[in-house]
C-alpha cells in the first residue's frame, strides 16, 4: 500500500509555523537522544492532524540533535502536550539530554536566484 504525501514545498512563503527543538545530549547519549525525539515525532506524525513534516538531524560533533518541525498552527503545540502518551515520550528526553524548543512563523522564503549566462 502506498501513501500520497500530504504536503509539498512552494516557492513563496506559506503561513506555516515551525517548532525547532534543540536537544543537548549528555556525553555519549546523542544516538539515544535522537531515538527518543524520533519516536516522539513519528508518534505525532501518525496521529495529529496539525503535523505537516519534520526533519531530524544529528550534529557532527556528537553533542546535539535538532528537530525542525512544521505544523499548521501554534495551537497545535497545546494539543500535542495535552496527549499523555506524547508527554510521556517527550519527557524521556530529560533522561538523556537538556532540550529547548521555540516556535517560529515563516516571514520570508529565500531560494536560489542564479543569473543566466
Amino acid at each position: 500500500m502506498s501513501t500520497k504525501p500530504i504536503v509539498g514545498f512552494s516557492a513563496s512563503p506559506q503561513p506555516t509555523t515551525f517548532i525547532v527543538n534543540v536537544i543537548h545530549a549528555q556525553p555519549g547519549k546523542q544516538d539515544e537522544a535522537f531515538a527518543v525525539i524520533q519516536d516522539v515525532v513519528h508518534y505525532v506524525a501518525e496521529r495529529k492532524e496539525g503535523f505537516l513534516w519534520s526533519t531530524l538531524a544529528r550534529s557532527s560533533d556528537g553533542q546535539t540533535v535538532v528537530n525542525v518541525e512544521a505544523i499548521e498552527d501554534a495551537g497545535n503545540i497545546e494539543e500535542f502536550f495535552s496527549d499523555p502518551v506524547f508527554l510521556e515520550k517527550f519527557r524521556r528526553l530529560d533522561t538523556v539530554s537538556k532540550s529547548e524548543f521555540h516556535t517560529y512563523t515563516v516571514d520570508d522564503l529565500v531560494v536560489p536566484k542564479r543569473v543566466a549566462d
